[in-house]
C-alpha cells in the first residue's frame, strides 16, 4: 500500500502528463475515424433490400401482397385496401401508384367507389404526395 505521500505524487503527476483534449461540439467537423467507424458498420447496408421491382410500377395483378397500403407525405393519411378490391375497382391492368394516388385523392367515405368508376379527374383539386 503506498504512503500518503506516494498517493498525493501519484495524484498530482496523473494530470500533468496528458494534454487537454477537447470535445467536439455540435459546429465542429466529426473525425475521419468516426465516419470510417460508420461506413464499416455491417448495419449501414441493412436498410431496404429489394430484390425486384417497386410495388409502385408494378400492375395490381402482379402484386403478391393481400394488403395494400398508400400513406400521403403531405398530410398524412393512410388508406388500405385489400388487392381483391383494388382489381375489383381499378381492373388488374391497373398500375398500384396511379390507383394508390387515384384512393387518397378520393378517399372521404362510401362513396370511393362511384368515384373510382367515373373515370378521369379534373386535376384543378390538390393532389396528395403518396408513399406506396
Amino acid at each position: 500500500m503506498p504512503t500518503p505521500k506516494q498517493m498525493e505524487a501519484n495524484t498530482a503527476a496523473v494530470g500533468k502528463n496528458v494534454p487537454p483534449v477537447r470535445t467536439p461540439g455540435p459546429g465542429d467537423e466529426m473525425p475521419a475515424e468516426y465516419w470510417q467507424a460508420v461506413l464499416d458498420d455491417p448495419r449501414a447496408d441493412a436498410g431496404r433490400r429489394t430484390t425486384g421491382p417497386s410495388i409502385r410500377t408494378q400492375r395490381l395483378s402482379n402484386i403478391q401482397r393481400h394488403l395494400l397500403r398508400v400513406a400521403c407525405r403531405r398530410c398524412g393519411r393512410t388508406v388500405e385496401i385489400q388487392k381483391a378490391d383494388a382489381i375489383r375497382l381499378a381492373g388488374s391492368q391497373a398500375v398500384w401508384k396511379d390507383v394508390g394516388q387515384r384512393l387518397l385523392d378520393d378517399c372521404s367515405g362510401p362513396a370511393v367507389t362511384k368515384r373510382m368508376a367515373a373515370g378521369p379527374r379534373s386535376s384543378s383539386r390538390r393532389r396528395h404526395r403518396s408513399v406506396a
